[in-house]
């Protein structure tokens, strides 16, 4: 394979670039899920390729890097220092040394999802398109959905939510993996504290309202500027994804199509299948993003 890595605030970043340096191309950035990180994309299980591998067969008209965020809880959600890492060190380090016309995507699944369109929100100087599959939204139905069976593992444990992430070092059972991934969120959203009592699992309005703050549902109605100015908009979600994902990417869709992004700037599907085993539609919507990110304006 043709990808090159990097080290880069003691991250590995790993990059493809077309082998023709002669002109310059868009810049389309991938974002991992929570609990993997950039080198993740390279293991795959038997017979299935790695996303680097179809990068390759793809051979888009476009630089994509790979970029890490993986944190002691299996990652930062992309905003917050992660978001500074993104756009102050990686973006510059890119667009440095690969031929970079100063378009940029961005591309993602899950958290990874989430973290693409949460920054595109927040970032429109620097990304002007996203492919969102399944991404964190709406989440009094998709992460609040957790909050009654962590408190009930807290509760069997005896323990808080920061004793149990300290003492986790592997996931080896569904309580464990709930425990880290709201655990995570927590981390990222209130500065560790749970938004849920953890002996009822009854919201707590005032660190609630600190999760609610970072719902894209409800960034995009103060954004309005971002979501117009947006070439392109890839978003879907599997029919059954065990998170009910595809929930919230209904009620995204509508939130942007109220702030106003054009028709012709959205594509939008609600596919069949659930979370997991989607790899195959990432090289379609990285071809969507380059497609969109080559408009001229």
């Amino acid at each position: 394979m043709t990808w090159e890595r990097h080290e880069l605030g003691g991250r590995p970043l790993f990059v493809w670039a077309p082998p023709d340096r002669s002109r310059s191309y868009p810049v389309v950035y991938v974002l991992h899920a929570h609990m993997r990180d950039a080198q993740s994309w390279f293991n795959v299980t038997p017979f299935e390729r790695s996303y680097p591998e179809l990068v390759d067969e793809l051979a888009p008209d476009a630089v994509v890097a790979l970029v890490d965020g993986w944190t002691p809880v299996g990652g930062g959600q992309w905003i917050g220092e992660h978001a500074d890492y993104l756009c102050e060190q990686v973006v510059p380090f890119v667009e440095e040394h690969y031929p970079a016309n100063g378009s940029r995507g961005l591309q993602g699944k899950s958290s990874g999802a989430y973290g693409a369109v949460v920054n595109a929100l927040l970032r429109p100087d620097l990304f002007h398109a996203v492919a969102a599959h399944a991404p964190m939204a709406l989440f009094e139905v998709t992460v609040a959905h957790d909050f009654p069976a962590v408190a009930r593992e807290l509760r069997e444990r005896g323990q808080t939510i920061s004793e149990a992430l300290a003492g986790v070092t592997e996931l080896d059972s569904h309580g464990t993996v709930l425990v880290v991934e709201v655990g995570a969120l927590a981390a990222a959203f209130s500065d560790g504290e749970l938004p849920f009592r953890a002996d009822t699992a009854a919201l707590v309005p005032e660190v609630w309202g600190k999760w609610l703050a970072h719902d894209p549902v409800r960034l995009v109605a103060g954004r309005v500027e971002a979501v117009r100015g947006l070439r392109g908009v890839w978003l879907d979600a599997g029919r059954r994804d065990e998170y009910f994902l595809d929930l919230g990417a209904v009620a995204l869709r509508d939130a942007l199509v109220e702030a106003g992004l054009p028709e012709e700037a959205l594509r939008f599907e609600l596919f069949d299948g659930g979370h997991r085993g989607v790899s195959g539609r990432y090289p379609a919507s990285l071809a969507w993003l380059v497609e969109r990110l080559s408009i001229s304006l």
